[in-house]
């Protein structure tokens, strides 16, 4: 049994008339019958009762029409999709990610470098923005997936750092334990989507200690950090660099609670197109975790 006798059978089931559907198929209507009488004699049981002026489904022939009709879908449905996992990565890509870099600007620049077809537009924000009706193909955020219509990839876990300027940390020392950033002003990170402020991921700290600063910018904070006025509790990637350079130091490193996630999200379906899984193979390949 072929899937072109299953898509004749269940297209006279729909047209209830041979001549009907052999005109759709470009078959003579002998050619059309012998094709369901060797279905017939396949599965040993009369498909259709034929008449001059009408042709109706058997018991059997409804059965089995039920279940033709759930194979041809798979059917279609495979076709699609290796048609499209054939095709070359082509057209618009709209990804929105956060401010600072997740995503390096180095392998964004691979990605278009290895896909001259694909066109990236590229929104760099930390609102939480709304995948399918802002017209996204792919996002990242930190955070589950908080739609059903989304699938997920975790693309890389990271930790906070809490760090000060050397000058911060000369005027009130160090804090060695959870308890002593009473004593401390911070910095605070506060969500575009929600107005809510960033609880610190230290285990014993105080649940209020006085804020020198609220900003929904990392950047921002940052920079307030390297300027003195305070504590902040930021990605360890976003302040790696200042670190690096001196212009900050990390303090209750073994206090931190556990690593969290930077997810890739983007509209489920039965296969991401070319394009998006392009880019999701590309970029995951390339992010470690830290």
């Amino acid at each position: 049994m072929s899937d072109s006798n299953l898509a004749a059978f269940a297209l006279v089931a729909r047209t209830r008339s041979f001549t009907e559907a052999a005109r759709q198929l470009g078959l003579s209507a002998s050619a059309l019958g012998k094709t369901i009488a060797r279905l017939e004699g396949e599965f040993g049981v009369r498909l259709f009762n034929r008449s001059t002026r009408s042709v109706a489904l058997t018991a059997e022939g409804a059965l089995l029409l039920e279940r033709a009709q759930r194979i041809l879908a798979e059917y279609e449905a495979a076709r699609a999709e290796l048609s499209q996992a054939a095709a070359a990565p082509q057209g618009r890509l709209r990804v929105s990610l956060p401010l600072v870099g997740v995503v390096g600007d180095d392998v964004l620049a691979a990605f278009a470098a290895a896909y001259p077809q694909v066109v990236l537009d590229l929104d760099f924000s930390d609102r939480l923005v709304d995948v399918i009706q802002e017209g996204f193909d792919i996002v990242v955020r930190t955070g589950e997936a908080g739609d059903s219509g989304l699938s997920t990839r975790t693309l890389t876990t990271f930790h906070h750092a809490v760090v000060a300027s050397p000058a911060y940390l000369t005027r009130h020392g160090a804090p060695r334990t959870p308890a002593d950033l009473a004593d401390h002003a911070r910095l605070l990170y506060r969500f575009p989507s929600t107005g809510q402020v960033e609880a610190w991921p230290v285990p014993g700290a105080p649940t209020a200690f006085p804020a020198a600063a609220t900003s929904n910018s990392i950047r921002s904070l940052i920079a307030l950090a390297r300027a003195g006025q305070g504590l902040a509790c930021l990605p360890a990637f976003a302040v790696q660099p200042a670190i690096a350079a001196g212009d900050l130091v990390e303090v209750l490193a073994d206090h931190l609670g556990p690593s969290r996630a930077f997810r890739l999200l983007w509209p489920s379906g039965r296969r991401p197109p070319p394009k998006v899984r392009a880019f999701i193979d590309f970029v995951t390949a390339r992010s470690g975790s830290g």
